[in-house]
């Protein structure tokens, strides 16, 4: 049988965008199996107790990320 994922939401990074029936798509930093947190964009229901399929990056990658939305970025 497999171990029960557990996580913590140690900070709310920010809401990205909320549907009608009230979930939301935020990026947090979570930590997972008591690991070390890691930058996490994924849905959420409204109470956190169920989430949809999301993306995990580590500092290096969520820094690679925002170098490539400022390259995007034109005046």
């Amino acid at each position: 049988m497999a171990t029960p994922l557990q996580f913590t939401i140690e900070e709310t990074v920010g809401v990205l965008s909320t549907s009608k029936s009230g979930w939301t798509r935020e990026l947090n930093l979570v930590s997972w199996n008591d690991r070390p947190a890691k930058f996490d964009l994924r849905d959420w229901s409204p109470d956190h107790s169920k989430m949809g399929k999301g993306l995990t990056l580590t500092n290096d990658e969520i820094e690679q990320l925002r170098q490539l939305l400022d390259g995007m970025v034109s005046d």
